[in-house]
């Protein structure tokens, strides 16, 4: 076992030990090469089944990245174009004057388009037809490109619907055929995981909630949050990632993975990872670097987007760190990939919590061993 190994998995031993933590997985790749492949805990409380490094974890949106590498591949094969306007291959999409929003304002969280019905419901999300209907007749909340705010739902649906519309596939079948296939992975990286692999995930579960420090006053989000209107609430809860309709349907604003798979898609970003490379250094330069940023209108921090991936390693330094592209997931898994030090770093987890503060400690271990 290499050192770095050995202190990954001490580190993570230790969080199942202490209760911090159930099940988690951690993967990382360095120059193209597995480096770290570490695993703790439960799968399973109920039953007592393990992790392994083949547990595929529902992770939320860590999922975005995944849909955005498969465009990715599509623009590297000529098939499509982030500057064309969505309604070009839309047409009902255009309503309300949203006709000049193109593909790359979609992955770069600046499309303006990032609310949805208030009647929506987690029963909806599973309805392809349903919620591409709700996303088109949706009036943008800026003009795109001006200002971002996070797409926490829509963004799956634009950017999925998109890809159907000019391929007339599926986004989890580009997914698999494209990209999961050809990596070696494709029990590994999913948007919608098929009925005969929904034994094999992992089972989540909500942490309990810390309400922050605010002087003994009880806190509570203001009821015109826009946070609010994004889509049900109930959509980051590990109820809702434990549904089977909800793991099998294609909703591509979160995917299923293990961390050895996905840290894998990302190395394939940054070089050949066994004779394969999603795509050219020259795309790569272009979709990780800063598209749009500023002032986050959904959640209010700052913050900055490439096509598809979030810029800067964490929340806390993300400014310093904006060399390092990729998406986090509710709950606090993370994956991402670091072009000035050729590393990428997946964890999964099944113990839900509000921050990713288990995924910086593993990932500051990781950061002083290499």
């Amino acid at each position: 076992m290499s050192d770095i190994q050995e202190r990954v998995q001490e580190t993570i031993d230790a969080l199942v030990a202490s209760g911090a933590e159930r099940g988690l997985q951690v993967a990382v790749y360095q120059d193209s090469q597995l480096v770290v492949d570490a695993v703790a805990g439960v799968a399973d409380p109920a039953t007592g089944r393990a992790v392994t490094s083949d547990t595929p974890f529902f992770s939320y949106s860590i999922g975005k990245g995944i849909a955005a590498t498969a465009v990715h591949v599509l623009a590297e094969q000529g098939v499509l174009d982030y500057d064309i306007p969505i309604a070009e291959v839309w047409p009902e999409f255009a309503a309300h004057g949203k006709s000049s929003i193109t593909l790359g304002h979609a992955l770069s969280q600046s499309a303006g388009v990032p609310g949805l019905p208030q009647d929506i419901t987690v029963d909806d999300l599973p309805d392809w037809d349903k919620m591409c209907a709700a996303v088109a007749n949706e009036t943008p909340w800026w003009e795109a490109g001006t200002k971002i705010g996070y797409h926490a739902i829509t963004y799956g649906f634009l950017v999925g619907e998109f890809v159907r519309r000019v391929t007339g596939s599926k986004i989890s079948e580009v997914v698999r055929e494209q990209v999961a296939i050809p990596l070696g992975i494709e029990p590994e990286l999913m948007l919608a995981v098929p009925a005969a692999d929904l034994d094999r995930l992992a089972v989540n579960e909500d942490a309990p909630v810390e309400q922050p420090e605010n002087d003994g006053q009880d806190w509570e989000m203001p009821a015109d949050s826009p946070m609010f209107r994004i889509g049900p609430w109930e959509a980051t809860s590990a109820a809702y990632g434990n549904r089977a309709d909800v793991r099998q349907a294609d909703i591509p604003a979160g995917g299923t993975v293990t961390a050895r798979g996905v840290a894998r898609m990302y190395a394939s970003l940054l070089g050949s990872v066994n004779g394969v490379r999603l795509i050219s250094p020259e795309r790569l330069e272009r979709v990780s670097a800063v598209v749009a940023s500023g002032e986050d209108q959904v959640f209010g921090f700052p913050g900055a987007w490439g096509l598809g991936y979030s810029l800067g390693q964490f929340m806390t330094n993300a400014h310093e760190t904006q060399h390092i592209f990729g998406v986090g997931g509710a709950g606090g898994s993370h994956a991402y990939a670091d072009r000035r030090t050729g590393t990428t770093f997946a964890l999964t987890k099944n113990r839900l919590m509000q921050s990713f503060d288990t995924a910086e400690a593993v990932a500051a271990v990781v950061t002083d061993g290499l």
